[in-house]
């Protein structure tokens, strides 16, 4: 992962662009922190590419509308695992 300002920004738009992917899948495919992510795609992109932020922010916002279900489907997993271990 490049550590370079303008780059870096960029590099994690169009990824989460191309692969409609949450800033926690992001994070662990280039390595970085949560945090660093959501600084460049939400700050320092919209001072970078314009467009490209805008094209994300949609994907973030929708994947933020959707959190709670996808966190819901994953306890119900967790536990019909457990429930089939136990058994």
């Amino acid at each position: 992962m490049t550590n370079n300002v303008y780059l870096r920004p960029k590099l994690l738009g169009q990824y989460i662009l191309e692969n409609k992917s949450t800033i926690r899948k992001t994070a662990s495919e280039f390595g970085i922190s949560k945090s660093t992510v959501h600084v460049d795609v939400s700050y320092k992109l919209k001072n970078l590419d314009y467009e490209l932020y805008k094209k994300v922010k949609l994907i973030l916002e929708n994947n933020f509308k959707e959190r709670n279900i996808r966190g819901g489907i994953a306890t119900k997993n967790k536990y019909e695992s457990l429930k089939k271990h136990s058994a």
